[in-house]
């Protein structure tokens, strides 16, 4: 009996070979997907410095964060360890000033070390079996002062959305995390804001700025269906994507992570 192929890497992460059709549909296709690509649009100058600097897109997935900075003057690596998802990054990609690299997150100190001024990581953390050691890794690649624009998959949001649609039994027993082992794209390790807080601090690096993404949409009903209400909806999700308690159910969580030019003083005795 031949044993089925396992989605999930030696490490225990969640690659997308086989999958780029389904993870363009599913993450970026419709009002969702725009909505989420419209937001970082307006937030992510005003979440960031943004000088020019080169920038290193980790899991850069189809490109469109490498492409969004490489149109505005950044000279961009992107790694990503899907060879799938590489090739459509490159088509869409054709053009601009970015270089690519296959290789995992876990490889990037041999790889990619820097020090980088500027890292983007969207989307990522969610989908590793130890998430908590990926930020000690970006953190170490990080340049005093630079900056880490981190988006993760929210689990307080998660736990709602099950709510929502009736899955009870589901969110008493806290059994929100996707196993990885079919071609659905539930995250296997959905992060708290919590988690983020307590990490971040482990590594030395401070929290300048949050936001929450999409932290109406995907409660609705019904998507808006005329141009006029996507506006508003747009526009109802930017008023208060920083507005507490608002930003703290959104779907994901949007953060500018720093690294201080000077290490902490130890407390002397």
């Amino acid at each position: 009996m031949i044993e089925p192929v396992s989605p999930l890497s030696p490490a225990g992460d969640r690659h997308f070979d086989g999958l780029a059709d389904k993870f363009s549909a599913s993450l970026y296709g419709g009002t969702r997907g725009e909505l989420r690509l419209a937001l970082l649009d307006r937030l992510l100058p005003e979440m960031l410095e943004l000088e020019g600097q080169p920038l290193l897109d980790v899991g850069g997935g189809l490109g469109q964060l490498a492409g969004w900075f490489a149109e505005r003057g950044h000279a961009v690596t992107l790694a990503e360890p899907s060879g799938e998802m590489l090739v459509r990054a490159r088509e869409h990609l054709a053009g601009h000033d970015v270089s690519f690299l296959q290789v995992p997150l876990q490889a990037l100190p041999e790889q990619a070390p820097g020090p980088w001024a500027l890292i983007a990581c969207h989307a990522v953390l969610e989908w590793l079996a130890d998430p908590r050691g990926a930020l000690a890794t970006l953190a170490g690649l990080l340049a005093p002062g630079g900056q880490l624009s981190l988006m993760v998959f929210n689990r307080d949001a998660l736990r709602l959305s099950n709510v929502v649609k009736g899955n009870l039994e589901k969110a008493v027993a806290d059994r929100l995390e996707g196993k990885g082992l079919r071609k659905r794209l539930t995250p296997i390790s959905p992060l708290t804001h919590g988690q983020v807080e307590a990490w971040s601090a482990e590594n030395d690096l401070v929290i300048r700025e949050v936001a929450g993404i999409r932290v109406f949409a995907d409660y609705l009903r019904q998507p808006p269906e005329s141009e006029a209400d996507r506006e508003r909806l747009l526009a109802l999700e930017h008023r208060y994507c920083r507005v507490d308690p608002h930003w703290r159910l959104g779907r994901y969580l949007l953060y500018t992570l720093e690294r201080p030019m000077h290490a902490p003083q130890e407390a002397t005795p």
